[in-house]
């Protein structure tokens, strides 16, 4: 694995968020903070970063 898990700064110190880390080999790995044990999902790095730019446009 190439980087850690880690949370949004906008998440504080609450429980109800998402953590997010980079996979090199499959792009981008988000998994629910309460449940890490139940899984995550990958993204390609070409879908993450379209979800952000369609984030960032709001």
């Amino acid at each position: 694995m190439d980087s850690q898990w880690s949370k949004s700064s906008y998440s504080n110190a609450g429980s109800d968020c998402v953590e997010a880390r980079v996979d090199f080999r499959e792009g981008v790995q988000v998994r629910d903070t309460q449940y890490p044990a139940h899984g995550h999902l990958a993204f390609p790095s070409s879908e993450w970063r379209a979800l952000l730019a369609d984030i960032d446009s709001l």
